[in-house]
């Protein structure tokens, strides 16, 4: 049932407030650098797509989680889901950077680096994308079903990000780890263009496994359309270089030249095919 706006603006308000606190502990506990006065940019940055995943958690939970039964039902069942969709987000988020990025990116996070703290900023935001499609429920069941289709989700990200760097020739994490602007601007792009569209992937009610992810798979067939959109769109109409199917323009501008612009062009026409896609599929 539709809930008043009032009161599932309240839910999401109190929901959201505990997300927050959730970060807040989870970062006292993984010894992460503080991101109040003092804290250095790479480190903010990072918070910024930590927040920005709690947000959306935090209404998604509300809106999968409350029915209007109760107040009582629908603020525990809310702030349970938000709760763990943050820590969801956090812990998942730090392992998807340890094997997309390396290791090392929290130590280049602690050293100020920039680019790294974008880098990481933007995965945890496409982890925050999926897990607010992915987690849904108001019984076990449901419960059980999404973390299901949650543990897919991620796996299905981390994969394709794994494919789509294959067309690059350069190494995004060592560029990274270098202050390379330019290359965490792409990886970023990239990064929530493909959370948007395996999010789309994740929309509708469950009607079986097998007509479920006939369904999953083909949403994600969609993506395939990012490597034309690079390739051809950005680097032979967009900015006038030739055709090659490996490398090219956009990786001699992003990696030699480090050029932010050229990167923000390549990251919006990602972000733009993503929202296209998810609209139409």
């Amino acid at each position: 049932m539709d809930l008043p706006p009032l009161y599932a603006a309240g839910l999401v308000l109190v929901v959201t407030l505990a997300n927050v606190l959730a970060l807040r502990v989870l970062a006292a506990v993984t010894g992460a650098k503080s991101v109040g006065e003092g804290a250095n940019g790479a480190s903010r940055l990072l918070y910024m797509g930590q927040v920005f995943a709690a947000l959306l958690v935090a209404s998604s939970a509300v809106k999968n989680a409350a029915e209007g039964a109760t107040f009582s039902r629908d603020l525990a069942w809310s702030l349970a889901l938000g709760v763990l969709g943050t820590v969801l987000v956090v812990v998942v988020g730090r392992l998807g950077l340890g094997l997309l990025l390396a290791a090392k990116l929290p130590k280049e996070i602690e050293r100020g680096n920039s680019a790294a703290g974008l880098a990481a900023g933007a995965h945890f935001a496409a982890t925050g994308i999926i897990t607010s499609r992915a987690i849904a429920g108001s019984d076990l069941r449901g419960l059980a079903l999404s973390f299901a289709f949650f543990a897919l989700a991620q796996v299905t990200l981390h994969v394709f990000v794994t494919l789509f760097r294959i067309v690059t020739s350069y190494d995004d994490a060592e560029q990274i780890q270098g202050e390379n602007m330019a290359a965490a601007i792409s990886y970023g792009g990239v990064a929530l263009a493909i959370a948007i569209i395996v999010a789309r992937a994740l929309e509708g009610n469950f009607t079986g496994w097998t007509s479920s992810l006939r369904g999953y798979a083909g949403v994600l067939v969609t993506l395939v359309a990012l490597y034309p959109v690079r390739q051809v769109f950005v680097q032979m109409v967009l900015l006038g270089g030739g055709f090659s199917l490996h490398g090219g323009f956009i990786d001699r501008a992003v990696a030699g030249e480090r050029s932010e612009g050229i990167a923000a062009i390549e990251a919006v026409s990602y972000l733009a095919t993503a929202f296209a896609v998810a609209r139409l599929a």
